[in-house]
């Protein structure tokens, strides 16, 4: 990790109202500023880095977006300060005006509704009409449900021996944010809303792959009218911008939605200096299918973990079926599948688009390569979408796969399913099987026995678990995994209780007499 550097000076043409042309990309008819937004000013990068920019292509044809500032040790520093100097004011605005502030940027997501998803939609592939309808109206409830939940925020007191105590919740300091490529601008308002509610001021790390919708968010909370320095907005690469930003001494929470290798990197960098951390890190779930499940409704719930081409991280990608039941099952699946569309995702009939990158293709395909090459057959897919050719890859399912294989065990991130089964009636081995990975993020079951469902949800080894449904997700309940699916929780109180530093105040119940 880089020691953090000097402040670069701020560029003097710097303005998030009128960028030069050359600071400036037009994406599906929106300008977009590619510059940082750094202290309430735009940035080009000012590092030795070279070159100064990278090129943002989208995933649905290849096609060049942007050149986007590429962001090194000193823009980390200079966003790390401009959070630090901004904090102390920010802490100390009465929690009402924080509350109206989010409400306000919340009201510029609407009102930008449509470019946000039009941009992300040429920034990450995933369906606009999911965009529209589903992801960008869930930016917005991210930023008003935190600035509600902020002002209904309380602990009742409570005594001991006479003494009252009071519990509250101090904001802790500038906090990073490193948020991923698959739902960039809903995952990055999942953690912002919380942070700058309880009082934080954030910096924001977002994807190198996708950073447009990051840059116009910036734009609409200036709008809105949130201080200079309050939330700052640094693109590049892990290695060259998000290494010093997680090592920066000022820096008190780090929240990060990505890879196990690089949290393991993150809380070394951030050991040094004590700093908490949140992580999401994805995961390997199953889907339990018992004999007395409803086998359509199991099968819908099956066919729903090819969503945005299998790029989510709670998705159930390991099917695990009773086995009297498999061929049932099987057969009902097959037929959803057969009427999935894939193709462009502006199109309002497409069912799966791209997937986000060429090295991502690639390693997707090489799982199942090796899968293949061991002896799994693909029931369906099993390979690049060949008549759309690029980033697209066919919705794949994988029978004939052991417990211990590469593909039962490792996260593909793609649209590639297995399907294993287990003896009629054994729940015991049923549970063995859908807890033998090392993660533990989102587990999904489906029964008709409500005794059943209990006694398995109980057992399974998860941060979430969703009976007879899937992706039903409430902003009040915890979100996170156990074991390498991550630390710690995030959603309703428990954001406040990572991004806060709790205090609990004891009061006598003497000692209030003057003397003297």
């Amino acid at each position: 990790m880089a020691p953090p550097a000097p402040v670069p000076p701020v560029n003097p043409s710097g303005s998030p109202h009128s960028p030069p042309p050359s600071h400036t990309a037009t994406v599906a008819g929106v300008p977009v500023d590619t510059r940082h937004w750094i202290g309430g000013e735009r940035l080009a990068s000012a590092s030795a880095t070279a070159p100064a920019t990278f090129t943002d292509h989208s995933p649905i044809d290849g096609a060049p977006l942007a050149e986007i500032a590429r962001g090194g040790v000193a823009e980390a520093r200079a966003a790390v300060v401009a959070a630090r100097d901004a904090f102390p004011a920010w802490a100390a605005t009465p929690p009402a005006e924080r509350a109206r502030l989010l409400h306000a940027v919340a009201d510029g997501v609407e009102a930008r509704a449509e470019d946000l998803a039009a941009v992300e939609t040429a920034d990450n592939g995933a369906l606009l009409r999911s965009h529209r309808r589903g992801v960008m109206p869930r930016v917005a409830h991210n930023l008003r449900y935190f600035a509600d939940r902020l002002l209904a925020l309380a602990h009742d007191d409570f005594e001991t021996r006479g003494h009252t105590n009071h519990v509250s919740w101090d904001p802790a300091g500038p906090a990073v944010l490193i948020t991923p490529w698959n739902a960039p601008l809903m995952l990055a308002s999942w953690k912002i809303a919380p942070a700058l509610a309880a009082g934080n001021t954030v910096v924001l790390k977002p994807a190198e792959w996708t950073p447009l919708t990051a840059s116009l968010f910036a734009d609409i909370a200036h709008e809105a009218g949130l201080p200079a320095g309050v939330l700052n907005v640094v693109q590049g690469y892990g290695a060259e911008v998000g290494e010093p930003l997680v090592a920066d001494p000022d820096v008190r929470r780090i929240s990060f939605t990505g890879s196990v290798p690089t949290a393991r990197r993150i809380a070394a960098a951030s050991a040094a200096h004590l700093v908490p951390c949140s992580f999401e890190l994805g995961g390997k779930s199953p889907l339990l299918v018992f004999a007395d499940a409803d086998l359509e409704l199991a099968a819908d719930l099956a066919v729903e973990q090819f969503d945005n081409a299998g790029q989510i991280c709670l998705a159930a990608t390991r099917i695990l079926v009773e086995e009297s039941v498999r061929d049932a099952f099987l057969g009902h699946f097959l037929d959803r599948v057969t009427k999935l569309t894939q193709g462009d995702p502006r199109d309002e009939t497409t069912d799966i688009g791209p997937n986000i990158h060429p090295r991502h293709v690639e390693r997707v395909d090489g799982f199942v390569r090796r899968a293949l090459d061991a002896g799994a057959k693909a029931v369906t897919g099993g390979g690049r979408n060949t008549a759309l050719g690029g980033n697209y890859y066919l919705p794949t399912l994988l029978t004939d796969v052991a417990q211990h294989s590469e593909i039962v065990q490792e996260e593909v991130f793609g649209p590639v399913l297995t399907l294993q089964t287990f003896p009629d009636g054994d729940e015991d081995e049923a549970v063995r099987l859908a807890n033998g990975t090392r993660f533990g993020l989102a587990a999904t079951l489906a029964t008709g026995d409500r005794e059943r469902a209990g006694r398995v949800s109980a057992r399974f080894v998860a941060g979430t678990v969703w009976v007879n449904c899937f992706f039903v997700r409430d902003l009040s309940a915890p979100f996170g995994g156990s074991r390498d699916s991550g630390i710690g929780r995030e959603g309703g109180d428990w954001s406040f209780d990572f991004y806060c530093d709790l205090k609990n105040t004891v009061t006598a119940p003497k000692g209030w007499a003057r003397h003297g």
